[in-house]
This record gives C-alpha cells, structure tokens and sequence, in this order.
C-alpha cells in the first residue's frame, strides 16, 4: 500500500491523486501508476481549473497500472482508493485475485463485482511504511 500512496504523489490532478501498485505471484513489485494524462499532453493551467471537464480526459491509476503487465501476471493490486466500476471490471478482467484499497469511493459497484468474481476486495485503514 506504501508503494501505491508513493505513486499518488506523481498525479498531476490537483483534486483527486490515486496511486496503485502490483504484485505477481512471487510477491514482487510489477508496476505502480498514478492517474493522470496521455504522455506527450501538456495542458494549460485552465485545463486544470475545470474539474468537471477534465474528468473525460484523465486515465485512472489502475487503467494505467494494467498496461504494464500481462494478463494473469498479477495476483495483487494496491490502490488508494476503492476502484471505480470500470477500473474494477478491467482488473478482474486481468485476472488480479486480491485488492487492497485505502478510501471508499461510494459511486462504485466493486464489492458487487468483486463478489461475483471471486476477488477479494480489502479496505485497510492504515498500513506500515517499515518492517517491525
């Protein structure tokens, strides 16, 4: 989870950051990403002023996590806050079997879906930044 909120910082979006992070099955870190924009898009400052019109534009943290890996190469996803539907349909369709989310975002239907699915969908509220 530490390495998700660590991605967050990277979002230029000045309302909303989200950070997600992979495991595979070896437990080792395949990815992390951070919503924001298109590479090579440098918007002006009003683009970042009109939150409701930016909205269309911005690629979810999880959206962009998944194009760094493989389907079925993950098990674990990470990410500040519970997946939106359809970041949540895309991980399942990935075939992530675990997600661990720190906010609620109630606009969502991924318990719902992620009961269906036979994922396990965690909130947790606090995480460790070191080993004890």
């Amino acid at each position: 989870m530490a390495l998700a909120h660590v991605a967050s910082l990277r979002s230029e979006d000045p309302y909303r950051k989200v950070g997600a992070a992979a495991l595979d099955f070896d437990n080792r870190v395949i990815g992390t990403a951070y919503n924001g924009l298109a590479p090579g898009f440098d918007p002006s400052p009003e683009f970042w002023a009109d939150r409701e019109g930016r909205q269309k534009f911005m690629l979810h943290a999880e959206i962009n996590l998944c194009s760094l890996f493989r389907r079925g190469e993950a098990k674990l996803v990470a990410t500040t806050t519970m997946p939106c539907t359809a970041c949540m349909q895309t991980l399942c369709a990935y075939g992530i079997k675990e997600i661990y989310y720190q906010h609620v975002y109630h606009a969502s239907d991924a318990p719902e879906i992620a009961a269906l699915y036979g994922v396990k969908l965690v909130q947790v509220s606090e995480f460790p930044m070191m080993a004890e």
